[in-house]
Formats: structure tokens, sequence, C-alpha cells
């Protein structure tokens, strides 16, 4: 099945605690059904990928509260 894109790359600096930021970028995608959030280091490592729940169709700016969710909360650098 064909990977649907429906935010390309797009760089965010993402405020962290006490100031501290960091940037990424990230791209929304479906692939075999499923909707995912790829965040990347702007180095292109691979940081996560966040699958989200079915039919979850959002803006831009919610996009960047979970990427702040996934660096706080999942990755913690």
């Amino acid at each position: 099945m064909a990977t649907q894109v429906f935010q390309d790359w797009t760089t965010s600096q993402v405020l962290l605690k006490f100031g501290d930021h960091r940037d990424v970028k990230y791209k929304v995608y479906e692939h075999d059904g499923k909707l995912y959030q790829e965040i990347r280091a702007l180095d292109d490592e691979p940081i996560h990928t966040l699958e989200l729940p079915p039919g979850l169709a959002l803006e831009q700016s919610s996009y960047e509260v979970l990427l702040r969710y996934v660096l706080l909360d999942v990755v913690r650098n």
C-alpha cells in the first residue's frame, strides 16, 4: 500500500523545560491504513515515530503539541 503524506517535513523549535529547546523536523503520513508522526533531528537522525489514533486529523499546532509531549515524556533526553 502507498504512503500518503498529510504534512511533509516541517522544522520546529520545541520548547522544553526551563527555557531549553530542541530543533527537530517532523512529518505526518499514513502507511498501511495507520497514521504516523515521524520525528527526526535536523541532521536526519531518527528520534521517534508516534502512531496516531485512527482517523486523527489535526492542524499543525496540534502536531507540535505532540512533539513536545514526545520529547519530554517519551524520549527524555
